[in-house]
């Protein structure tokens, strides 16, 4: 009946062709059984959907509507024809209309009526096929003012549940914005004669998204249509692509964001044509064209070119400063403008002129109106002429799932961000192009902020910088990571952490860029990049950093907080708890930090930082108390019962309560969760020894998964093989952690160091 092999258009005509034969045999069938054989030229069965377009997918459904002339016998017909393909295991959408009943039905559902405009005649009476899509597609064009504005809610709710095909890790390709499903969009445009977006470039998109499609449901062994991480590799060598996985998520999103900019085409042109249906029939003036810079016109609300710049030999700083006046100005660029400046304007020359500069300056620093002005201009290949390197990271895929952007989407949208830091630093400019760049080492060999400084630094001359601004571009480059890095993972009131970035930035004209690049970076990867929390510890960070800069001076540790003095003398364990802080005062013993972290992992608090002390009471060395101060956040918005709490550390640090079969029955569940949504498992943990020190401490730092309970497996492990944990700082990004320890003594001796990898590596296994 219908093969499930083969991906492409010969493919899926041939899946269309076995299912036409067949379903024609039903149909003729039907009528016998039904004794109206002679009812052919009353009834014809026309297919929708996949069938109807013949892009029929390997398990794909029937869209199938039974149209006839007021036939008595219809219902018997439609089962003879509706229950054997039930039979043969097929999901069926199916309706029964007359003429009247489908037009109808079309004029009020602009899901029905689009949907009919796909209609195929299959068998039957082909003039009642004909005179339905005829009718139809009249009734489409007459009523077009209702249609438009509901087919953009429609597609416009489907976006907001499905989010965007080009920036998900596993999008749904037909429903996800610049999907399959976004096709019939202009369609529906393009029925209703206004707009024609169906241009070259879309039908190529759209014609790889269908062979995607294809192989995804071959890969799957049945119709799915969501892309996950474990099927890329398959999905690829289906399509023979070179470059695996990562060359199919590549150009799925490619081609993802040819049919969003399309769709977003279409639909401003529907909106443009029912602002003038509104307003009546169009005036007869001529349209209002506004300069907004040099060779730079407004029209109709689009940037357009002014007729004294359409001329045999072009600036090559006209596509730069149309741009600029576009985003300036909060406007979108003609699609026939960007066609011609693409065909006529000659690349830039190197170093750029100062007006492109100047043009190139006024683009990056318009603000949100830049994402859009620059997708455009990319979508046209304008982009590489400014930049060559931007085709290498062109729609290149992020693999942590903290990003929710592509590579090249991540920087405008880091440009973006950056604009509200502009009066905060000397140099706009520069932190712009720096905000740009910060990531252009993506890709190639090596870690991407040391190799990406050479790239960026090229550029930056390129683009016309002299070299001293070149050389700040690429100490950007180099430190964009440096802030919360060091926040995050080190700590703060040592003065090694503060003269280490003291030694990497110099000069508060570079940490203000550094502060502000790094601010917008995290709001342009997405919200588990950034936290309350995280922005106070940069913020601290960098003010330490610039009082040391501005007055040569360290600042040495702060003194023991003399409240946890008076918490040592009391009676013990001793717990206070503040919304963002829990102090434990214990006898210490070993486990102590294990049992502390142990127990708020129990309350659902994540531990963001761990400092712990030894206080002599009355000032009698042997009658010293352990002080754990945990910095934390809770994972529910009204946080732990307090009395509870309280309750269960004072039983876990005096070793009535055990929390390592609680923890370890959590991080089981927690892992069979994560198996059961799929994914590529993570790399293996590792264990790396700072090089960049503390005052009296070595560091230590685990780099693994995040999983239930680790911080406690890990601390439990330290304790155990003998380690003395001074503070801890944990950070999370994502799925991943990278904690900090800070060990007292000396831990130079390789057997040493050897014994507690060992250990922490074991801990830090999923078990």
């Amino acid at each position: 009946m219908i093969g499930r092999t083969g991906v492409g258009a010969a493919a899926r005509e041939q899946r269309a062709a076995a299912l036409d034969v067949w379903l024609s045999d039903l149909f003729e069938a039907a009528l016998s059984q039904a004794g109206v054989g002679d009812a052919a030229d009353q009834v014809a069965l026309v297919a929708l959907g996949g069938l109807g377009r013949v892009e029929m997918a390997p398990y794909a459904d029937l869209d199938l509507v039974l149209v006839h002339r007021g036939v008595r016998e219809i219902g018997a017909i439609a089962e003879k024809i509706w229950y054997p393909i039930w039979d043969a295991g097929l999901t069926l959408d199916h309706s029964v209309r007359t003429l009247d009943e489908a037009l109808s039905v079309a004029a009020e559902d602009t899901k029905a009526g689009l949907g009919l405009l796909d209609g195929r005649h299959l068998t039957g009476s082909a003039d009642l096929t004909a005179q339905l899509r005829d009718l139809t597609l009249a009734q489409w064009r007459q009523k077009a003012r209702h249609h438009l504005p509901m087919l953009r809610e429609l597609t416009t709710h489907r976006w907001r549940v499905q989010g965007e095909l080009a920036f998900l890790l596993d999008g749904d390709i037909k429903e996800a914005r610049g999907g399959l499903r976004d096709v019939r969009v202009l369609r529906g445009v393009g029925y209703a004669q206004v707009a024609d977006a169906w241009r070259p470039p879309v039908r190529a998109a759209y014609t790889r998204l269908l062979d995607a499609r294809d192989a995804l449901h071959l890969v799957a062994g049945r119709r799915r249509d969501r892309l996950f991480a474990q099927d890329l590799a398959e999905v690829s060598a289906m399509l023979e692509l070179p470059g695996g996985g990562d060359a199919l998520r590549r150009r799925v999103t490619d081609d993802a964001r040819a049919i969003a900019y399309a769709v977003d085409d279409a639909l401003r042109a529907a909106e443009r044509w029912l602002a003038v249906q509104r307003r009546g029939p169009r005036r007869t003036t001529p349209a209002v064209r506004v300069p907004v810079a040099p060779d730079v016109v407004a029209q109709d609300g689009e940037v357009v070119l002014a007729r004294a710049a359409v001329t045999p030999m072009v600036d090559p700083t006209l596509s730069l400063r149309v741009a600029a006046a576009a985003a300036r100005n909060g406007l979108r660029i003609s699609p026939g403008t960007l066609e011609w400046l693409a065909r006529r304007c000659p690349p830039l020359p190197r170093p750029w002129p100062a007006p492109a500069r100047v043009a190139f300056a006024q683009l990056l620093g318009s603000g949100p109106a830049l994402v859009e002005t620059w997708e455009a201009c990319d979508r046209f290949g304008l982009v590489s002429t400014w930049l060559p390197e931007w085709a290498r990271i062109r729609s290149a895929p992020q693999h942590n799932p903290v990003h929710r952007y592509t590579l090249d989407r991540h920087l405008i949208e880091t440009v973006g961000h950056a604009a509200r830091f502009a009066r905060d630093v000397s140099r706009p400019d520069l932190l712009s192009i720096g905000a740009l760049l910060h990531d252009i080492g993506k890709g190639l060999p090596g870690d991407h902020s040391i190799v990406g400084v050479d790239v960026a630094t090229r550029l930056a001359l390129s683009i016309g910088l002299p070299q001293s601004d070149a050389d700040v571009i690429g100490t950007l480059v180099r430190w964009h990571l440096l802030l919360p890095e060091v926040a995050t993972r080190r700590d703060l009131a040592d003065p090694e952490t503060v003269r280490h970035v003291v030694d990497c930035v110099r000069d508060v004209e570079t940490l203000d860029l550094l502060h502000a690049l790094s601010r917008a970076d995290a709001a342009a990867t997405g919200p588990a990049a950034w936290s309350a929390w995280k922005e106070r510890l940069v913020a601290d960070l960098v003010h330490r950093v610039r009082t040391a800069l501005e007055s040569g001076v360290v600042s040495p540790p702060p003194a023991t907080d003399a409240r946890f003095a008076a918490l040592a003398a009391g009676a013990l364990p001793a717990v206070e708890l503040a919304p963002d802080r829990v102090v434990v005062a214990a006898h210490d013993r070993p486990g102590l930090l294990a049992a502390v972290a142990g127990c708020l992992t129990l309350h659902r608090l994540d531990v963001v930082s761990v400092d712990a002390t030894t206080v002599p009471v009355g000032g009698d060395i042997d009658r010293a108390v352990a002080v754990v101060v945990c910095r934390v956040q809770p994972r529910d918005a009204t946080g732990p019962d307090r009395e509870r709490l309280v309750g269960d550390v004072r039983r876990a640090v005096s070793g009535e309560l055990r929390v390592d079969d609680a923890l370890a029955a959590r991080a089981r569940a927690s892992r069979q969760r994560s198996a059961s949504r799929g994914g590529t498992p993570p790399p293996p943990p590792r264990v790396v020894w700072a090089v960049d020190g503390a005052t009296d401490a070595t560091i230590l730092e685990l780099r693994a998964g995040d999983d239930v309970g680790l911080l406690f497996r890990i601390a439990r492990a330290l304790e155990e093989t003998g380690a003395d944990i001074r503070a801890a700082r944990i950070s999370t990004l994502g799925a991943d952690v990278v904690d900090a320890f800070y060990l007292n003594g000396d831990w130079s001796d390789p057997d040493a160091r050897a014994r507690i990898e060992r250990a922490m590596l074991a801990a830090a296994a999923p078990g």
